[in-house]
């Protein structure tokens, strides 16, 4: 059976299971041939089906600004909120392991305390599954995700955005995977003791400094994954050389449309992430999926700043948050969920499927979400887009999960094999 036969076959199969008849019964339908609802509906059991990882939720900084940081109660995640993630929400995406993000802003670098405000959010995102032990589970490893799915809890690994907390004292790596960070995003808004910032002018060591050197050294040793989102392209690929592992953007989309955008990462690079095993994990802001949105963006900051200046209004006056939320409409900002789909298909053309996966920036890029991907309800979408391209279920799942658990096992196997060296 060659390729395209298998293809169809497959998608022959699924329909019929959607349709609820055998693949031999001739109601059986090709992708193709399903109506927009029955295409809905093997999305959403795709999703159902499928453990998604999703590589970047920032969460626990929005429940930090919220309060909850500091109190003995967390944000009730169990009920509907007007942010991006919570438990219902979820639910109905298929979202199973979002990616916590412990984001340590730069702010911190210069006045300190970056140490402590991580372990204040790591307390946090623990207090969420001891509160909620029914809904949600810590997870370290590929292993805990999959058996949490199993007893039908949400997962919440942890990754670092911002290496800053390990200052200047090397064994803060092994102190951080302890506490359990299992990705680093190198640095931030700001070049930091580790490496150049994508959003950062001053290219203080031109790529990786010489202690950045040993924490890649140290994270490899302990299993923590190389994240090089937010780093600047000489930082991503002194990281590449220098490590011993597959590393991860872990929310980070396709330079070729947004070109300039130093952030998101050029061909050239992604090449270079999939030669070592890496995966992309694809951000879902929408001045990260186009220029033109990134171009709207900008006026629209203008005109709703010299809007607030001619009547005299704060950023919160219910005016002027009416008027901007009319203004956004009026001028389609926003991206189409089509974009996202964009940069997969760039990806997957450029190196091929095992590279790339899902790093929505939920919680974190504010209100620039693409239409059809406003929260974490929305997974469904993405995948009935990828049906419709003719991705198959074992390419979507992977996409959804399996790219990033290959990249982490490998992580843990090295790991190993280092720790028994010393």
């Amino acid at each position: 059976m060659d390729f395209l036969t298998k293809k169809l076959f497959s998608l022959f199969f699924l329909a019929a299971l959607v349709i609820g008849c055998t693949p031999t019964q001739k109601e059986t339908k090709s992708i193709s041939e399903m109506s927009d609802e029955e295409l809905g509906a093997l999305a959403d059991s795709l999703a159902q089906k499928f453990i998604i990882v999703d590589g970047h939720v920032d969460l626990p900084y929005r429940m930090n600004v919220k309060g909850f940081m500091i109190t003995k109660t967390v944000e009730d995640v169990s009920v509907e909120t007007t942010g991006n993630f919570d438990y219902p929400k979820a639910r109905r995406g298929g979202l199973d392991a979002p990616f916590m993000s412990i984001y340590v802003p730069s702010r911190y670098q210069e006045t300190g305390g970056a140490k402590e405000f991580a372990d204040s959010l790591i307390d946090m995102v623990s207090r969420v599954p001891a509160t909620f032990p029914e809904k949600f589970a810590m997870a370290n490893t590929p292993a805990d995700i999959e058996v949490n799915f199993a007893q039908g809890l949400i997962s919440l690994p942890m990754g670092m955005e911002n290496g800053a907390p390990i200052g200047d004292d090397i064994s803060n790596v092994k102190y951080f995977f302890d506490r359990g960070i299992r990705y680093i995003t190198l640095t931030h808004s700001k070049d930091n003791q580790i490496c150049d910032s994508s959003y950062d002018t001053a290219y203080t060591w031109n790529g990786v400094s010489p202690f950045g050197e040993q924490v890649i050294s140290e994270m490899n040793k302990w299993g923590i994954m190389v994240d090089i989102s937010h780093v600047t392209d000489s930082a991503a690929f002194d990281a590449l050389r220098l490590t011993k592992v597959p590393v991860i953007a872990s929310h980070s989309s396709c330079r070729k449309f947004t070109p300039g955008f130093e952030r998101n990462m050029p061909d050239t690079l992604i090449k270079a992430l999939a030669a070592n095993g890496g995966v992309i994990h694809i951000n879902f802001g929408s001045t990260f999926l186009s220029k033109e949105s990134q171009d709207k963006f900008e006026k629209m900051r203008e005109d709703l700043t010299n809007y607030r200046a001619e009547n005299g209004l704060s950023s919160e006056d219910s005016v002027y948050t009416a008027y901007a939320k009319q203004y956004a409409t009026d001028n389609d900002v926003f991206e189409d969920i089509q974009k996202v789909a964009d940069h997969i298909d760039h990806v997957v053309n450029l190196v091929g499927i095992d590279y790339v996966a899902l790093g929505s920036d939920y919680d974190g890029v504010g209100d620039s979400l693409p239409k059809g991907m406003k929260d974490v309800s929305t997974y469904p979408n993405l995948i009935k887009e990828l049906l419709k391209r003719g991705y198959m279920p074992e390419d979507i799942e992977k996409i959804c999960s399996k790219n990033t658990f290959r990249v982490w096992r490998k992580v843990q196997e090295v790991a190993k094999e280092l720790q028994s060296e010393v």
